[in-house]
């Protein structure tokens, strides 16, 4: 009876977090686009920093239980940044290939790369310390400051959204604001409840099959914690939206290692155990890498290398099996 409610606990956590991942990116998306900022800034900032909401919360909860599970923390982000990668950008370029801006080549990719190797070599010691996760949160407020700054200098995207001119366009204005604002609240409600039931669920789960609870974080709760990625990509694919959908994978992975590591070990040191093991790392940042060769000569993301992505992932998550 208790493994038929823990695995009622995984499943609310899991809607949950989807619902409101949705809710909070729906929400700061349409905002964002009313101040006339692009689709590619807008997916490397406010809906990377949505969809990374569930990460975060997930992370903060397990690190603050007693004793740590720092394991679940830490295979969270790993997980769900090679679920980004492999998972999300393979089925977006397997539904239609997509152009890679420029400026993805050249800014953000290297600087996943670059946190993706600081990140490992701070985990080589088999912890987090708090200052090395304040230093890492100070780099995301950076980033994010500089991305929105550039953006605005640059004139990116001047989508300001036309509404009917008189009282009656003003009015419905308000109202849209508004109705984003009850959005972005409920998405985070929904996400701190989901967040507390999957990681609880997760974790007893994990005790009773003897599972070890960084496979579970690696698998079960990255994918869980990723589904608002993915619903975000697929959209965007049918939509022929490319710039969502590698604004919002890259732009989540940043935000998973210096957002998410750096926020949470700044409250309270992560500590991982050999459970956790240093080819889960390798494979995330050769997940990072290989995307590279894909994209740099014709700056486009094509069904085949897409398809590439995903035979990598489930050969992944078949190895996490029978390990």
């Amino acid at each position: 009876m208790d493994l038929f409610v823990d695995c009622l606990w995984l499943i609310t956590g899991l809607a949950l977090l989807y619902f409101g991942g949705e809710w909070l990116v729906k929400g700061a998306r349409e905002i964002s686009l009313m101040m006339g900022i692009s689709p590619l800034v807008v997916g490397l900032t406010v809906v990377a920093f949505g969809t990374s909401a569930p990460e975060l919360l997930v992370s903060l909860q397990a690190n603050l239980l007693d004793p740590p599970k720092g394991d679940m923390a830490l295979g969270n982000v790993v997980g769900s940044n090679i679920c980004n990668i492999a998972l999300i950008l393979g089925i977006g370029a397997a539904i239609r290939p997509m152009s890679v801006h420029r400026q993805v080549i050249k800014r953000e990719m290297p600087f996943l790369l670059v946190i993706s190797v600081v990140f490992i070599l701070l985990l080589l010691d088999g912890q987090i310390q708090q200052v090395e996760g304040l230093c890492l949160f100070a780099a995301v407020i950076a980033y994010t400051a500089l991305s929105l700054r550039e953006a605005r200098r640059a004139g990116l995207g001047e989508q300001a959204v036309t509404s009917e001119s008189g009282e009656e366009g003003i009015k419905s204005s308000k109202t849209g604001t508004f109705a984003n604002i009850g959005l972005l609240l409920a998405g985070i409600g929904a996400l701190v409840v989901g967040a507390d039931r999957l990681v609880l669920g997760g974790s007893n789960i994990a005790r009773h099959f003897n599972v070890p609870e960084a496979t579970i974080a690696l698998t079960i709760v990255a994918f869980g914690t990723s589904l608002p990625e993915l619903a975000t990509s697929i959209v965007a694919a049918v939509r022929r939206q490319g710039d969502i959908i590698l604004g919002n994978a890259v732009g989540s992975c940043i935000f998973n290692v210096l957002c998410v590591v750096g926020l949470t070990s700044s409250i309270s040191p992560l500590s991982r155990t050999s459970e956790l093991r240093n080819w889960d790392l390798g494979v995330m940042l050769a997940f990072t890498l290989i995307v590279f060769p894909f994209v740099w000569r014709d700056r486009l993301l094509g069904r085949g290398q897409g398809v590439i992505l995903l035979f990598g992932y489930a050969s992944y998550v078949c190895y996490l099996g029978l390990r």
